[in-house]
């Protein structure tokens, strides 16, 4: 195939050749498809329904539910279709459409974490002004930084990932559409109009990890020095949620993106992107609502 305009559709990567996996496939994906909307789907109705939980925090927690839902939602229907039918195929408009989703959610989902990061810093080192700075009218513009920030950066990779010309066949080494795997593609000249894209979300990401971590050292600065033990406890219990969430997704994408060439195999690279694309939407429910009095209340 030259290039990318005589493509009608992409191959993607199959979880196992036989039917009895192939079904196996189909029932754990399904199982944790469920769970993830459960979970995600009790938060946003505690959250709306609620009035106790009418608060930032909690704004921010609906926000990252319904990020977690979309996420996965691209993700996770399309392959446990595919292995139901016995079929490796996506149109080429499915998998424009399916870059673009995971793109949006995930780098919004990181922007929107950076936000929650602020949001426990101006409580525990900023409590007398916490009204003021975490203001209706501010969280809202926050959280709609947050979207798109994830939308702009989507619409950057999406247009300049299909718009290089793709010689390389139409087999997408990964269950589902993702730039890496795209770009595998194309052709090699063409690949360096993608370093600049590529670029701005690497600046964007480090940004907001770095923005995190001096948050949270400024966070653990003050805690520490509460004389009160019960106090401590109260403000770390705020923060781990927050924190092992945080932990969770960028431990994941940076083993993804960081791992010696002696572990790439298409077995190992599965294994990571579902670790970072299908378990943190899956677990954050359990994560916030684990030790949280108020949600738990709420959900009952």
């Amino acid at each position: 195939m030259s290039n990318s305009s005589s493509l009608n559709e992409f191959l993607l990567l199959a979880f196992a050749d036989t039917r009895e996996l192939q079904l196996l496939h189909f029932s754990l994906f399904l199982g944790i498809y469920l769970a993830a909307l459960l979970g995600n789907g009790l938060i946003i109705t505690a959250v709306a329904c609620d009035h106790r939980l009418h608060t930032p925090m909690y704004f921010f927690l609906l926000n990252l539910s319904l990020l977690d839902l979309g996420s996965i939602s691209v993700i996770v229907p399309k392959s446990i279709a595919n292995s139901l039918w016995d079929t490796r195929v996506i149109s080429y408009l499915g998998c424009v459409v399916q870059l673009f989703f995971i793109v949006f959610f995930l780098l919004a989902e990181y922007s929107l974490l950076t936000v929650m990061a602020y949001d426990r810093f101006a409580a525990i080192c900023k409590p007398l002004h916490y009204g003021t700075i975490m203001g209706s009218r501010a969280c809202v513009r926050m959280v709609a930084a947050a979207w798109a920030s994830g939308f702009l950066n989507a619409v950057l990779h999406t247009a300049k990932t299909f718009s290089i010309p793709l010689c390389k066949g139409n087999v997408v080494d990964q269950f589902f559409c993702e730039v890496p795997q795209v770009l595998k593609l194309s052709c090699s000249e063409s690949y360096l109009r993608m370093v600049w894209a590529l670029l701005i979300s690497v600046c964007l990401g480090s940004g907001c990890f770095v923005f995190i971590v001096l948050s949270y050292m400024q966070i653990f600065t003050v805690v520490l020095r509460i004389p009160s033990e019960q106090s401590r406890h109260k403000a770390f219990s705020m923060c781990l949620p927050h924190l092992a969430v945080v932990s969770l997704c960028v431990s994941t994408v940076m083993f993804a993106c960081l791992k010696p060439p002696s572990l790439s195999s298409p077995a190992v690279n599965l294994v990571v992107t579902v670790l970072y694309s299908v378990v943190p939407p899956t677990l954050n429910p359990l994560i916030y609502s684990m030790r949280n009095k108020e949600l738990k209340d709420a959900l009952k």
